[in-house]
């Protein structure tokens, strides 16, 4: 088996720049970095991770707790911290919990069991996660990304929820729609409760009534898209536009308008949020909010190797930027 050494005099440099490189690439100067990645590929080098793990006495794994692995929206943030983690010689295991606390308490065990060494956690429930390692050897270090719990004792990534529903609101507002009806996602979701506030701060901010009727719950899925469109469509003066608080339902929602013989956006402006890769290529393309996604993967993951290492985070609440993203699926009301 080849050895650090043979890399090392491949590369020119010391055994200790060869394994730091490894370890750490972005605290390596390019030129040297390159040499080493090089050496490595030339001679064949592949490191004993058994090795390092044992005398590091880490796993060099992170568990990534997932609300929903189906949801597009998730694959771009695990992307995210898989290149982020990937770079920093971690693996990631995947815990698909499907909403479910039995799902989520078997992945957290594998930090109990020291086969992973931290959580990033892309649901509220932070709480139900340190309920679980309560009595562990020891804090374990975890990140809670994208749906953040409120004032959580530990570090946070995400948007400004109020703030990019707003903006979604302004854009149907500026295009003259005064009724506009928004499905929600589930009520327990901050998600939800966010968004729900930024909707309203619009509403008022603007002078326009907000009216009960227009806000009809969902689930973050397809299917409660379409239903969202046929309890709208029998209030008494439905609304001219609809916010959908994710591009599924937003996706959904033009379904079943369509189904029903009106037209996109020329009968009634549909708007999403997330910018899932779809949403540029249903019929008509749909105006949403975009997520910086595999930027939130990889600041989570960061922030989640600063505790891993023992350092404090810059901060403890990291807020990333969204963009309005303008198609064809909201246009003047007529």
């Amino acid at each position: 088996m080849t050895s650090i050494r043979k890399v090392s005099q491949v590369a020119g440099v010391s055994v200790a720049t060869v394994s730091r490189t490894m370890r750490h690439p972005d605290r390596v100067r390019k030129e040297t970095r390159e040499k080493v990645l090089k050496a490595v590929e030339a001679v064949g080098y592949r490191p004993n991770m058994m090795a390092r793990n044992f005398r590091a006495k880490k796993s060099f794994a992170v568990v990534v707790l997932v609300p929903n692995i189906a949801n597009p929206f998730f694959s771009h943030v695990i992307r995210g911290i898989e290149q982020g983690a990937q770079q920093e010689g971690y693996a990631v295991l995947l815990g698909d919990t499907q909403g479910l606390k039995e799902r989520e308490a078997e992945y957290i065990s594998l930090v109990s069991s020291r086969q992973a060494d931290g959580i990033i956690q892309l649901s509220a429930n932070v709480d139900g996660v340190l309920e679980i390692l309560d009595g562990a050897d020891g804090p374990v270090p975890l990140v809670n990304a994208c749906e953040c719990a409120v004032n959580p004792p530990c570090p946070t990534v995400r948007i400004d929820n109020v703030g990019a529903a707003k903006k979604a609101m302004e854009h149907l507002i500026s295009l003259g729609h005064e009724r506009i009806g928004i499905v929600l996602g589930p009520g327990d979701s901050p998600l939800t409760v966010d968004r729900l506030h930024g909707y309203k701060l619009a509403l008022q901010e603007n002078k326009l009534p907000f009216d009960k009727r227009l806000v009809v719950s969902g689930d973050f899925s397809l299917g409660s898209g379409r239903r969202a469109v046929t309890s709208l469509s029998a209030v008494n003066n439905p609304p001219s536009a609809i916010f959908c608080c994710n591009d599924e339902m937003a996706i959904g929602a033009m379904h079943r308008v369509k189904t029903d013989g009106f037209r996109v956006p020329e009968d009634i402006s549909i708007i999403g949020f997330d910018d899932i890769e779809f949403a540029s290529y249903v019929d008509p393309a749909l105006t949403t909010i975009a997520q910086p996604t595999e930027e939130l993967g990889k600041v989570a993951f960061s922030v989640l190797l600063d505790l891993l290492e023992g350092r404090t985070p810059e901060q403890m609440e990291f807020v990333l930027p969204t963009e309005l993203i303008v198609r064809d699926s909201t246009g003047v009301r007529s």
